[in-house]
């Protein structure tokens, strides 16, 4: 075995268990790996890197409900993000997200983060994101369509969003 390969230990063998049991409820999972660069002058993941990757784990669930085309506006107008313990280089973070609950405009997403170093959750968040027209300026209510696609999203984990 050459060294590189010697360093597969830190990529979580998600062949075994590809979802933890704390993540069952969460019908998508984004996977992020911890970067070096990342850590703060404590060597702990910096507060602000949280919220990235509740971004990219939010645009990650608006694609898997086809949402996320070009087509449709929507902005953040909430987020928070409690932190339980620390997170230290090298980890991989499995981002659970789902609907925690679906408005006529607003869609309220609710994350848990999930180290696979310490093999449990590190950290819990969540955000409102507004629907808008395509100019931007008024709100937008989804469609009878997207809120079946949402629903049936979430009903495939046994979550259902609070409406």
């Amino acid at each position: 075995m050459d060294s590189f390969n010697q360093t597969s230990n830190l990529i979580p063998d998600t062949s075994v268990n590809p979802h933890p049991e704390a993540l069952a409820h969460y019908p998508v999972i984004h996977h992020q790996p911890i970067h070096w660069g990342e850590m703060d002058a404590f060597n702990h993941l910096n507060n602000v890197v949280y919220y990235r990757y509740a971004e990219s784990a939010r645009i990650g669930y608006l694609q898997a409900l086809g949402m996320f085309d070009g087509s449709m506006v929507t902005v953040l107008a909430q987020s928070s993000c409690q932190y339980l313990r620390p997170v230290t280089y090298p980890d991989t973070l499995l981002l659970g997200v789902r609907c925690q609950r679906l408005g006529n405009t607003s869609i309220v997403m609710e994350y848990s983060y999930y180290s696979t170093a310490q093999d449990t959750i590190v950290a819990t968040a969540e955000a409102v994101v507004v629907r808008l027209d395509s100019d931007g300026k008024r709100k937008l209510p989804w469609t009878k369509e997207e809120r079946a696609r949402l629903l049936a999203l979430e009903a495939k984990v046994g979550h259902t969003p609070k409406l």
